[in-house]
């Protein structure tokens, strides 16, 4: 082949197009095709033909294998267990978990305190999150008595009765004065006796400011409840794990009790991992969708948005409602 630069001038020389090799398009292997496109459904067509409507492309296809994951975990009564963060109760979707627990779709709930927090308060006063940048300026963020009242007696009673931290607080909302019980994640995994574990990483919350709250109480509630997380994860095979809003603590706390299932023989290899969030983090990516498993799927986009299509993508798999 003939040089196309001269080493003394530093010239090049125009490639010869007319040489170049090309074929017909009708032999090409395409990645897009007109039969994954999305279909323009009318309100009057119903759900299921919403969700069959929808493209077959990256993230919508992802959608839609998620919901039959969790569709496929529920008939044949396998786990499907959500770990959350605190947003997920601020932007108001308990109603919905509820709603998934209490139909037995959901089998455990795992999240850290901060989110714990948020769920006593909406069972309590039926508002939470505070205004932080507000009482940052005068040292009163954090500083509510109830709240941390409530932490530090589940926490005694939950090390006293071998229950842990989430079912200590669950049946102290159950069994106290709460008015707004009813949306309570905690309180649904008390009465429906589901395991619902809260995982704490002393420092990061407002209880741990408080005087009458003891770490040592905490935490001992808090790693009972790691120890039956792990117990669950343990039964995780043919089972969907979903990771949603918790970028950094639940990540870890899955990566954890996967290891503690394995290092005592359990058989945690085919499963369907989720993380929904509105930014894909390092943490989520790998401790949940890379290293556990090979099925590992990300949803991305506001809770409040996704967690509702997610649900009613569900039940419309199942045929729920059609009647």
């Amino acid at each position: 082949m003939a040089r196309q630069r001269d080493d003394e001038t530093n010239f090049f020389k125009p490639l010869d197009f007319g040489r170049i090799k090309t074929y017909s398009i009708k032999e090409r292997k395409n990645l897009s095709h007109i039969n994954l496109f999305a279909k323009p459904v009318l309100p009057a067509d119903g759900m299921h033909a919403f969700f069959e409507s929808l493209p077959e492309f990256l993230a919508s296809a992802n959608l839609r294998k998620v919901i039959h994951a969790i569709v496929l975990a529920y008939q044949q009564k396998r786990p499907v267990v959500m770990a959350l963060g605190a947003h997920v109760i601020k932007c108001g979707l308990s109603p919905l978990i509820i709603d998934l627990m209490n139909r037995r779709i959901i089998t455990a709930l795992a999240m850290h305190g901060a989110a714990a927090i948020h769920d006593y308060e909406v069972s309590l006063i039926g508002a939470t999150s505070e205004d932080v940048a507000m009482s940052l300026k005068d040292g009163s963020f954090g500083m509510v008595q109830e709240t941390a009242e409530a932490f530090q007696t589940a926490s005694a009673q939950g090390i006293k009765e071998d229950k842990g931290l989430g079912r200590a607080l669950g049946d102290t909302i159950l069994g106290g004065e709460n008015p707004y019980k009813d949306l309570s994640l905690l309180a649904c995994g008390a009465r429906l006796n589901i395991p619902t574990t809260v995982h704490v990483a002393l420092g990061t919350d407002t209880i741990h400011m408080h005087p009458n709250v003891s770490g040592r109480d905490l935490g001992e509630a808090s790693h009972l409840d790691f120890k039956i997380l792990a117990s669950v994860v343990s039964e995780l095979e043919g089972g969907v794990w979903l990771n949603v809003g918790s970028a950094v603590i639940m990540p870890e706390v899955f990566l954890k009790a996967i290891c503690i299932a394995r290092n005592l023989g359990h058989k945690v290899e085919n499963f369907v991992t989720v993380n929904m969030d509105m930014i894909q983090h390092y943490r989520p990516q790998t401790n949940v969708l890379k290293r556990p498993t090979q099925y590992g799927y990300a949803i991305t986009g506001h809770h409040e948005i996704m967690l509702p299509l997610l649900r009613m993508g569900i039940l419309t798999e199942l045929g729920i409602g059609d009647e």
